[in-house]
């Protein structure tokens, strides 16, 4: 009798969650619970900072100057023709300052930079028999350039170059010197590359030109017509 209601005891225990799981299969069944996987959200790419000051070297080389020496006779205003073609080139160094604003990835901002160096050429004509010695050398820049880039990559930066420069330039004529200063522009291509958050390097490409400017000698006259190519390095501390 004893082991019969054991018996009872234990089927009673073991019936007791299988009537749970009915009643609940009755109410509505076994719902198993919904695990929901996040959707990924895609991260814009990196654009790279390159907002704020910055100061920098640049080291470069002229070339491709096209000066022709032409000469007129005052008293007459009569062409007497070229008596050689100045191609001013050489070498430069220069110091500049800026600061850039960034919006996505365009970066733009002033740049002040003043540039020397010896960039330079003399030529050796004859006219009617009269001998011209002439020398034209550039002897510094101050410019003001506005540069415009794009973000290629994080690190990389291309850019437009425009501005308005300044050069002082030494002219003789037969030992003469009869030098200027004018005002010009320049305009060009770069790049830029981040060695790391404070320093990168520069590669540029500018062109100058710095209009025409008459130049006396006594009974004779030449028109000045400086102008440049020029490709320069240069590396930059960011503030």
């Amino acid at each position: 009798m004893a082991i019969q209601y054991k018996n009872l005891k234990l089927a009673a225990v073991l019936a007791a969650p299988l009537a749970l799981v009915a009643a609940g299969a009755q109410a509505g069944g076994f719902v198993a619970p919904v695990v929901e996987n996040p959707v990924p959200v895609a991260e814009p790419a990196p654009v790279g900072s390159w907002q704020g000051g910055y100061a920098g070297l640049t080291l470069g080389y002229a070339f491709g100057g096209d000066d022709r020496v032409g000469i007129f006779e005052n008293a007459t205003e009569d062409f007497l023709g070229d008596a050689g073609k100045l191609k001013l080139s050489g070498a430069n160094a220069g110091l500049r300052l800026g600061y850039r604003w960034q919006k996505d990835r365009w970066v733009f901002g002033p740049e002040l930079g003043y540039e020397a160096g010896s960039i330079k050429d003399d030529v050796t004509g004859t006219l009617d028999g009269v001998t011209y010695d002439t020398s034209s050398k550039i002897k510094n820049v101050l410019a003001l350039r506005l540069k415009t880039g794009y973000a290629v990559q994080p690190d990389l930066l291309v850019y437009g170059i425009a501005g308005v420069a300044r050069a002082d330039v030494e002219y003789e004529q037969n030992g003469v010197d009869e030098g200027y200063k004018k005002t010009g522009y320049i305009v060009g291509l770069g790049a830029e590359k981040m060695i790391n958050d404070r320093w990168s390097v520069t590669g540029e490409y500018e062109y100058a030109n710095f209009g025409k400017e008459d130049r006396v000698y006594g009974p004779i006259t030449t028109e000045a017509t400086a102008d440049y190519h020029n490709v320069k390095l240069g590396l930059n501390f960011k503030f």
